[in-house]
């Protein structure tokens, strides 16, 4: 259907969604990306960002909730930046995220980072060596040996973030109130270099504006403030039994 779809858009105006962006790059190689082929590149866009992002979501709220008033900045900077709407009116608010509406959203974004620093969706990495090799530092590396980086680890490693390390400080990803990346291979949230996730920025819109629309219109608080948040062991970063909130919306 969609192959079908594009026959009736003219060069100068192609859909941008992904499918059509693939579906175009097809005719390269007819043979090779063929439909089933394009199915399983669209159900892993899909899928694999799908547990991550709701994994980094709930980690974002449980912070929200042990520092109050970063949750207070970040609902302030979305009110100034998008503005609010009536209760109850999410669909006219999510109207109003335009892409130049989230590209100001600095804070938020420095508070999502520092949650991926903290809680990153995927804690341990592990590659293999395809061929031997000498690390940075010296260590020599075989053909087929195992290489893991512990990327929960390296978030809390004082000697790369500093001695604040296992505090959570959007501000830290912050100058002079814009948002400033750090080398992904001291962040390797997303990875680096040729490995870097292809959905890296889809990500970051996809947790901004559901994270904007949920802390301009509620407050939340944790529904037992004395018990323990941890993480489930798990091949990405859960939380333990699921995290129990009160929702209190703003307009009330």
């Amino acid at each position: 259907m969609r192959r079908h779809d594009l026959l009736g858009f003219k060069n100068n105006n192609r859909k941008e969604d992904i499918l059509s962006r693939f579906l175009l790059e097809s005719k390269k190689n007819p043979e090779t990306m063929n439909d089933r082929y394009l199915r399983d590149i669209i159900l892993n866009f899909m899928f694999a960002g799908k547990d991550t992002t709701a994994g980094t979501l709930s980690w974002f709220t449980y912070l929200l909730c042990k520092h109050p008033l970063i949750q207070e900045k970040i609902a302030q900077e979305v009110k100034e930046t998008v503005g609010s709407c009536e209760k109850g009116q999410f669909t006219q608010f999510v109207e109003k995220l335009t892409e130049g509406a989230l590209e100001k959203l600095q804070y938020l974004h420095a508070a999502l980072s520092e949650t991926l620093r903290l809680y990153p969706a995927v804690p341990i990495d592990r590659q293999s060596a395809c061929k031997d090799d000498i690390l940075p530092d010296g260590f020599k590396v075989k053909k087929g040996d195992g290489v893991n980086h512990v990327t929960y680890a390296m978030g809390r490693m004082k000697y790369i973030w500093g001695d604040d390390a296992e505090d959570f400080r959007p501000g830290r990803w912050l100058h002079d109130g814009v948002f400033r990346p750090e080398s992904p291979f001291k962040f390797p949230a997303f990875h680096a270099g040729p490995r870097t996730c292809l959905g890296k920025d889809f990500a970051y819109r996809q947790m901004k504006i559901v994270a904007a629309l949920l802390t301009v219109f509620f407050r939340f608080n944790l529904k037992d403030p004395s018990k323990e948040v941890t993480y489930k062991t798990m091949l990405t970063l859960h939380i333990d039994q699921g995290l129990h909130v009160r929702a209190v919306h703003r307009l009330l």
